[in-house]
């Protein structure tokens, strides 16, 4: 049965500092693999937090390993541009997904 998991990424040492997301290489190939995991139904939420290297990333998934597994194909994971540091199962109490 699949879980709610919240997710931390945060930039790898190949992010070249002042360039925004969208200037970032291989931009294109990681925004049609992140749009790809949204569209099956397995990322449900994401985007950079503000004021922070990190990005959050809301999953629904059977494991942390499976999201681990998943985000080895990440373009960005595979250059160094993002690394995770934290996979936590998140019980949703107010709201719904």
């Amino acid at each position: 049965m699949s879980s709610v998991f919240a997710v931390i990424r945060t930039r790898g040492v190949t992010w070249k500092d002042g360039l925004p997301l969208e200037q970032q290489d291989e931009w294109e190939p990681h925004r049609v693999f992140m749009n790809a995991l949204e569209a099956e139904g397995f990322v449900l939420l994401g985007g950079p937090l503000e004021q922070s290297r990190d990005v959050l990333l809301i999953f629904r998934a059977d494991s942390p390993e499976q999201i681990e597994r998943r985000l080895a194909e990440d373009p960005w994971t595979r250059n160094g541009f993002l690394r995770t540091v934290q996979i936590s199962p998140w019980q949703v109490r107010i709201g719904s997904l």
